[in-house]
């Protein structure tokens, strides 16, 4: 069965990754509460920089920072539509819109992918 996958990518300060937890635990929360079939959030464990490119260089990551790496699983990109619509209405998700948020989101990246190959 083939699946929509919203893939992101972003530097974090190591100094903020409790917060950032934090705010991920929560994200995980309200995704699922709305019908995503998977939450999950990674931060690098074996990332290098790469001689043209890497996550690394990706983010630009600056000293004292770490890579995540995350992903939200759909049914489709017309569920994800559906699911993210009701996130962003998610009262929940206003009032952290609202607080600073404990990465640069200038330099995150994102993007949404259709399955080709699933186990």
């Amino acid at each position: 069965m083939a699946r929509y996958v919203d893939g992101f990518v972003l530097p974090v300060p190591t100094a903020n990754l409790a917060a950032y937890k934090k705010m991920a635990r929560l994200g995980r929360k309200v995704w699922m509460e709305h019908g995503a079939l998977e939450y999950v959030e990674a931060v690098a464990d074996d990332v290098k920089p790469g001689k043209w490119t890497s996550f690394p260089q990706a983010v630009k990551l600056k000293e004292g920072e770490v890579v995540v790496f995350a992903w939200i699983t759909y049914k489709s990109r017309k569920h994800r539509d559906q699911v993210n619509a009701k996130v962003m209405a998610d009262p929940r998700l206003k009032a952290m819109g609202s607080k600073s948020m404990p990465f640069d989101g200038k330099r995150m990246f994102w993007g949404g992918f259709k399955t080709i190959v699933e186990a």
